[in-house]
């Protein structure tokens, strides 16, 4: 029993060794390297304490990129958690050829990811070039910079992300459904249960967990946000502040201003940030829970 134990023991660590070396490199060991870096003084000469952080917290900036970056999770967020699920439970229910077919369909918007993903949707909001060029003269849009003024941006991001990653979190999502005993299914039918009970009352709380996780990745993914504001400010010369969101307001810190001690302040306090409302999105959807 004991040489059984060992080796599964040795199993175990040959495994999860890989993954422990990537936590440390892409992980933990820059994150100890951000959290000391933000305790130099402004000249990286010696300890400075909290001052980094307190610069940080006083740029009149600082509340605004999270105000934007929250007010396009407020967009972005309901309509893709609502989509997600609708779409994936009618895959579910569809025959499992068309099903099939429905998931790779859907996968697809997820592969034109990063520039590429932007690049269309540059095409696709530039009046005079795009398909829905009727759509922006409707609003009485002639040109790039009319449809993406900052007024307009968060609106244009989570559409953007919308149409990104719905796709993908549909077919994640079909894996949750698909893991659904019949059995229980069964249970509920000859309980009485309609079509319409059986989603809401067994399917929805079985994939519970699934949502969180979906929620929890794309909480982390929409504080990241920097690609897409940078990229439009700068098509539209300058009509996007370059410090519209968190990331775009350390990477001033750290390339223009030269002030790498903020820009690790900024950093830490976007991973607590972040960090803290992951808590509680898997507090609230018992993410990790054991359902024995």
């Amino acid at each position: 029993m004991r040489r059984v134990r060992a080796r599964k023991g040795h199993a175990a660590a040959v495994l999860v060794a890989p993954y422990v070396l990537l936590l440390l490199v892409g992980g933990l060991i820059p994150t100890g390297y951000a959290v000391v870096k933000s305790l130099q003084n402004e000249a990286e000469t010696g300890f400075g304490g909290l001052s980094s952080y307190q610069r940080v917290a006083g740029d009149f900036r600082f509340v605004e990129t999270f105000a934007n970056v929250a007010l396009v999770l407020c967009v972005w967020m309901p309509l893709l958690l609502t989509a997600a699920v609708v779409l994936a439970l009618l895959v579910d229910a569809s025959p499992r050829r068309f099903g099939a077919s429905m998931r790779f369909v859907y996968y697809l918007p997820g592969a034109f990811a990063g520039i590429a993903n932007f690049m269309l949707w540059l095409f696709l909001l530039n009046p005079g070039q795009s398909p829905v060029d009727f759509l922006w003269h409707g609003f009485g849009y002639t040109s790039l910079n009319e449809v993406a003024q900052p007024g307009n941006l968060p609106f244009i991001i989570a559409a953007m992300l919308f149409f990104q990653g719905t796709g993908t979190w549909v077919v994640v999502l079909c894996g949750g459904l698909n893991g659904i005993p019949d059995e229980l299914l069964e249970a509920a039918k000859m309980d009485g249960a309609t079509a319409w009970g059986v989603v809401w009352s067994v399917k929805i709380p079985m994939i519970r967990p699934w949502l969180g996780y979906m929620t929890l990745l794309n909480l982390a993914y929409g504080f990241q946000l920097f690609l897409e504001p940078q990229v439009l400010g700068q098509v539209t010369h300058g009509l996007i502040s370059p410090q519209w969101t968190p990331n775009q307001l350390s990477f001033t810190y750290a390339y223009q201003i030269l002030d790498t001690p903020a820009a690790a302040a900024m950093s830490v306090i976007l991973l607590l940030v972040t960090l803290g409302l992951g808590l509680l999105v898997v507090h609230r959807s018992r993410l990790f829970q054991d359902e024995r």
